[in-house]
């Protein structure tokens, strides 16, 4: 009986007929409830709306309007076969080094001279390329300067269409990072790249450099300079046809057969280069082996 009893009171929980009640409330006081809860969801969704319509408001739809920029640019090379940054290939070994200049002939279609003459203006050197804005009138979309592949001279692929690997002389681009608003050098002194050997640790207390195995290097455009032109940066948005200037380094007569850890880093006087956040800051490095059968 007493089982009969709780089964009754259960019944009558979930629906009183006496009542007309349902889990213990009546029609009219679940219809409350919920007309209760759809108000308050939608003042919370329509608060939201409203907070994101404000803030939206406040954006820059060609520039960030809060940037943490970085006082120094990464530094990127090509080609780059995998994360390790490791370049090895047998000269009579087409197989091994034909991903390196085909990877090379991809990255530089878009700086053709053709391609550039269309797309970018012919600037003024040596000078930076601002385009401010007039108040509230947007200059946009702001023009770019042309960088013509053939400014990388015996690295461009034109004449030497496998960037001298198969000679044991390869070519190395390299590119720094884009920064909106950056503007490297000062005093008319345009940043460039150097790169040397690695100091490398090889014991507990021993390290190691590969100056011997480097030998002669050629930088193009000359010296290794990044043109003041091509600065500031103002954004993929606002600068659509942007193209990054490039240093393109070849190794002459660089060791065989051999290990050679290389450092290419930027030189100017208003970037730093290396820091206690980031080792790496403005440098990159990598791993050069370029085998020769006797």
């Amino acid at each position: 009986m007493a089982k009969d009893g709780e089964k009754n009171e259960w019944k009558e929980f979930i629906w009183n007929p006496r009542t007309r009640e349902f889990l213990g409330r009546t029609a009219s006081s679940w219809g409350l409830i919920l007309l209760f809860y759809l108000i308050f969801y939608i003042f919370l969704a329509g608060l939201f709306a409203l907070t994101m319509y404000v803030m939206l408001q406040t954006l820059d739809d060609h520039k960030p309007t809060w940037q943490d920029r970085l006082s120094t640019p990464g530094m990127v090379i090509r080609p780059k076969a995998d994360e390790t940054f490791e370049i090895v290939y047998n000269t009579k070994n087409t197989e091994s080094w034909d991903m390196y200049t085909q990877t090379l002939e991809k990255f530089l279609t878009p700086y053709n001279d053709s391609i550039q003459a269309q797309k970018n203006d012919e600037c003024v050197p040596d000078q930076y390329f601002v385009q401010d804005d007039s108040g509230e009138v947007k200059n946009n979309p702001k023009r770019s300067c042309q960088f013509n592949r053939t400014m990388l001279g015996s690295c461009s692929g034109i004449h030497d269409h496998y960037y001298g690997y198969p000679d044991g002389q390869p070519c190395i681009i390299i590119k720094l990072n884009r920064v909106i608003g950056m503007l490297p050098g000062k005093d008319g002194q345009a940043p460039y790249v150097t790169c040397g050997a690695k100091r490398y640790k090889v014991g507990k207390d021993e390290w190691r450099e590969d100056t011997d195995k480097i030998g002669k290097l050629q930088y193009f455009p000359e010296n290794g300079t990044f043109n003041l032109m091509y600065y500031p940066y103002y954004g993929k948005k606002a600068q659509v046809n942007y193209s990054q200037p490039l240093v393109a380094v070849k190794f002459l007569n660089i060791s065989a057969n051999e290990d050679v850890n290389i450092e290419c880093k930027i030189n100017a006087n208003n970037i730093p280069t290396g820091n206690e956040r980031d080792k790496f800051a403005g440098r990159v490095s990598f791993k050069l082996r370029i085998n020769k059968d006797n």
